[in-house]
């Protein structure tokens, strides 16, 4: 005899498209009341319906007590916090601006800062939670001309794992999601000053087999069995142990990479200067 999973509330950020979409329709159909949020003022079309809708801007820190104090009012509390909302920029180290890091970074990076630090407090008052936040393979794999990108999700597999033990104490639960490309509006995100290099991540985006209702499936059963790292497709899966057990195969095959996208943007090496 199967029993139902016990209902909880879950607050989705970047809710309104692509993966957050994805993942809201997924805890909805699993039983959890959802509270997913995004930028647009009106809820999107295709929220499940008795889910909630919020207005919420991660880089902003009165949206931020305007949805702590929501699901106070509404629910009491809350159980799950998934830390969602993300945008894209691929970019050469030497091409990228300053403009276009800082804009990753305030969205990627402090964006789920703000969700954690707005929420452990209640968690910890109440001795259980769980955080769950929306890295990427790019978090453990660095493949090159994303350095941004990279950078802004390897910060969060390093917050992450350190709010694992850092809250463990508290009784609070803390995941990492970290896809590879899978057919998603993140390409739709990108922005930068690099074209040519957009091109290519749009390409790799929308070539994938796997779709955000897939990854959102096997990272909501993750996140019920109480899984850290979630790794929810074999690419990226394949691609981490690669790192950490073939290394030099791994850094090959990343250089590699670099030279396919050289000759696609044009340029030559010094050697091939001289």
């Amino acid at each position: 005899m199967t029993t139902s999973p016990t209902p909880r509330t879950v607050l989705v950020t970047g809710g309104a498209s692509g993966l957050g979409a994805a993942l809201v329709a997924e805890f909805h159909a699993r039983g959890d009341r959802v509270l997913a949020t995004d930028l647009a003022e009106g809820a999107p079309a295709g929220l499940p319906a008795g889910a909630d809708y919020l207005r919420l801007d991660v880089t902003s820190d009165d949206d931020w007590a305007g949805a702590l104090a929501w699901v106070e009012e509404h629910w009491g509390g809350l159980d799950v916090l998934v830390n969602n909302a993300g945008v894209a920029a691929g970019g050469r180290i030497d091409v990228l601006g300053m403009d276009d890091w800082r804009w990753i970074t305030e969205i990627n990076l402090f964006g789920v800062v703000r969700g954690c630090r707005t929420f452990t407090p209640l968690f910890k008052r109440r001795g259980s939670g769980h955080i769950v936040n929306t890295a990427s393979a790019a978090g453990l794999v660095h493949p090159p001309a994303m350095s941004s990108y990279n950078a802004t999700k390897a910060a969060v597999v390093a917050l992450s794992e350190t709010l694992l033990h850092e809250l463990h104490p508290f009784g609070v639960r803390v995941s990492v999601v970290c896809p590879s490309f899978f057919r998603t509006n993140l390409a739709a995100s990108l922005r930068g000053s690099d074209p040519e290099v957009e091109r290519s991540a749009v390409a790799l985006i929308n070539g994938s087999h796997l779709g955000a209702q897939d990854i959102a499936a096997r990272v909501v059963r993750a996140v019920d069995r109480g899984t850290h790292l979630i790794l929810p497709d074999a690419q990226a899966r394949g691609a981490f142990w690669a790192k950490r057990l073939a290394r030099p195969l791994y850094d090959r095959a990343m250089r590699a990479v670099a030279g396919q996208m050289l000759k696609r943007v044009g340029g030559s090496t010094p050697k091939e200067r001289v």
